[in-house]
């Protein structure tokens, strides 16, 4: 590739290069890799990396990984060929070349970032490794772009005004703020009329006033800036704590507000990077609304990540992407019935501009609710149905069916599919390695088998020894018992309570009729093993969590903790029993404010927090009360902030303790380890909700 010093070549390139992410993002992901291939320029190379990316990010395809990979690779090569010889332009203010240092750098990143797709410590090393060299880069890019800050530059903003302080960083949390119309049009307004509003908002007394880009070009050198900054720190924020540990030798800092805040900018711009933006910004919300557990200001969370959804879908109506995260802003809400209903809608065959990738995406969320609301024949369909969409560890996705098959009764199914699942496994890896989720299900399975000879000296038809459904095991790790309602809650309870032997902790949807019958003491009871009853008590404390009972719920998660020494297979659950500890104390904490009571100070009369038990809906729907989470700082009183100091150190407390207790050798320790980061700062915003100096 001979690059071209014409500053016109390089703008129709760029408008050539909008046209395919428009494709892309309408799910014409052939149309668009079609268009990019058309071209060899770094645009479009980059374009084409992204599709394949995408691609892999969203099925797991490793062929797909290592293409991206190699697309990624040659528009880096094609921007530092650039570099060598850049083109001046007319009127300019940034130096000149350092849009091809925007694509280089970004180009950096995402490569990084397939290495990160296996959520393995090894490959999050390998990302930090591949990454490095983009640390330098980005610091650049950000003191040369935004050399005051970008106090001044506008972001969306779902209403005026804030509770937070300002220095947490959201995308609306100003004390005042000035309301304009921006108009967003792809990589240039100049070159389309197509167009959607999009309400933003500047901080207050801004050290910096942003003035217009001159051109396309401009444009894309403070929106690529900004999304690139806002990426590389938000990764390495959200990279497993012992990563960042070797992250910190390199010298590298990251500041996870800053990060959000420059994403927010980007996603307020002209340029195709505010829809990458507003993507990573929707992930992120959608990532800490299911997996930190407890949310600081979970209404605020809600209403930053509809704006940006709307905005985006408004543009691109039939986007698989847009259409997801409308499903998981309602699934987050409590209203599964309606998440189904979009996700429904979305994968119909009629739909145009279909994506394989993209429809196998809104199945497997559609699978995870279906399970949620215990529709577990309908589960099942969704996650074989996956099977035929792409191949990421079909294993996973049988073992997930199977355990639907176990709940409906079919024995008969969900052996066939046990069975099945050690050749799947064997036939795809991961880099040559079986991914975190499969080393956990080959255990179950050995645990399973082993089972099963104990009880019948044979290994065949194991799958009736199984007595906890193994979707509702692997539903932990999606977090997916935090989003359900009372009543699916209680079916939940009264199913394993109904299991021998019978359980010995009071619960208020338990009655003496409903336990399981007395031990026939010549009957194997259903769970024979510490395993088996830690699950059973980690699963229960979960649940009567989420329905709002508080004191069974930390009545069985210290009891699956309590059982972590005797556990032989299942030795996650301990480092995640003392996680959801710490969730309790928070949301046991807020609900007892939101109920008007605190802990005992100055004198003042308590009603100890254990003893609440809230019947109405669950702590975790969008209808559940933030407390004072939702008031300016200078409302909250001294007696609330005093009530919150020792809650918020133990659970802080508990999170060391779960973090000791997952080691590198834990199944899925790395996706423990990333909640626990998220829990962490969601402590730390809730500290500066309240005005608590830590």
């Amino acid at each position: 590739m001979t690059p071209s010093n014409d500053h016109s070549t390089s703008v129709a390139n760029l408008a050539s290069a909008r046209l395919g992410f428009d494709y892309l993002f309408q799910n014409d992901v052939t149309g668009a890799r079609d268009h990019f291939a058309g071209k060899d320029d770094p645009y479009h190379l980059l374009g084409l990396g992204v599709c394949v990316f995408l691609d892999a990010a969203l099925g797991m395809e490793s062929a797909m990984i290592a293409e991206a990979g190699r697309y990624l690779a040659q528009s880096e090569a094609g921007s530092k060929k650039h570099l060598r010889s850049p083109s001046s332009r007319p009127n300019q203010r940034f130096a000149p070349g350092l849009e091809w240092e925007v694509l280089n750098a970004e180009a950096v990143i995402l490569q990084g970032l397939t290495l990160a797709l296996g959520e393995s410590y090894t490959g999050y090393v390998q990302c930090m490794y591949a990454m490095n060299n983009a640390h330098s880069k980005f610091t650049r890019l950000y003191n040369s772009v935004f050399p005051t800050g970008m106090d001044g530059y506008l972001t969306p903003s779902a209403t005026p005004g804030a509770s937070r302080k300002p220095s947490v960083v959201s995308l609306d949390a100003v004390k005042t703020a000035k309301t304009v119309t921006t108009q967003r049009s792809g990589f240039f307004s100049r070159f389309t009329a197509s167009s959607t509003s999009l309400t933003v908002t500047a901080t207050s007394a801004p050290a910096h006033v942003e003035s217009a880009p001159d051109g396309p070009v401009e444009e894309l050198i403070i929106s690529g800036t900004a999304f690139g900054y806002g990426l590389f720190n938000l990764v390495f924020s959200l990279l497993p704590k012992r990563v960042q540990g070797i992250v910190g030798f390199f010298g590298f800092k990251h500041d996870r507000k800053q990060a959000l805040h420059a994403l927010s900018v980007s996603a307020a711009r002209n340029d195709v990077h505010a829809v990458f933006s507003s993507l990573v910004l929707m992930s992120y919300y959608s990532f800490v609304l299911l997996f930190s557990g407890y949310q600081a200001d979970e209404q605020r969370i809600l209403k930053q990540y509809q704006v940006i959804v709307d905005a985006t879908s408004s543009r691109y109506p039939e986007g698989a992407l847009w259409i997801l995260n409308k499903a998981k802003i309602l699934r987050m809400s409590g209203d599964a019935a309606a998440a189904l209903d979009v996700l429904q809608a979305g994968v119909k065959p009629e739909r145009p501009g279909t994506s394989v990738q993209a429809d196998g995406l809104l199945i497997f969320e559609m699978a995870w609710t279906l399970l949620g609301q215990r529709r577990y024949q309908e589960s099942a369909d969704a996650f074989l149905r996956i099977t035929e969409l792409n191949s990421w560890s079909h294993g996973t996705y049988y073992f997930i069916a199977a355990g639907c098959y176990i709940s409906v009764g079919n024995y008969k199914k969900a052996q066939e599919l046990l069975d099945a699942i050690p050749g799947l496994i064997e036939k795809r890896k991961l880099n040559g390695k079986d991914i975190p989720t499969e080393v956990l299900i080959k255990k179950r399975l050995e645990f399973y088998k082993t089972k099963q000879k104990r009880i019948e000296g044979k290994v065949a038809d194991f799958a009736r020894v199984i007595k906890i459904n193994p979707a509702d095991e692997l539903a932990i790790f999606w977090n997916t018992h935090a989003r359900i309602n009372q009543d699916i809650a209680i079916q939940h309870i009264k199913a394993w309570a109904s299991l021998t032997p019978a359980v010995t902790i009071s619960s208020p949807f338990i009655t003496t009729a409903e336990t399981s019958p007395p031990q026939d003491t010549k009957k194997v009871p259903d769970l024979d093993t510490p395993d088996e009853l830690a699950l059973r008590s980690l699963l229960m404390g979960i649940v009567h969590r989420t329905a709002g009972a508080y004191v069974p719920a930390r009545a069985f998660l210290e009891d699956a903790l309590a059982k972590q020494p005797e556990i032989a297979v299942s030795t996650w659950i301990g480092g995640v029993a003392m996680f959801d500890l710490a969730v309790l104390d928070l949301k046991e904490m807020e609900a007892q404010i939101a109920a008007g009571h605190s802990h005992g100070h100055n004198g003042h009369t308590t009603v100890d927090a254990v003893t609440i038990v809230i019947n109405t809906a669950p702590p975790s729907s969008a209808s559940s009360m933030s407390g004072e989470s939702e008031q300016s700082l200078d409302k909250v009183t001294d007696e609330v902030r005093q009530a919150w100091i020792p809650v918020l150190k133990k659970a802080e407390l508990k999170l060391d303790k779960a973090m000791a207790l997952a080691t590198n050798s834990t199944d899925l320790s790395s996706r423990l380890d990333s909640r626990i980061t998220m829990l962490r700062d969601e402590i730390g915003t809730k500290r500066e909700l309240l005005g608590i100096v830590a």
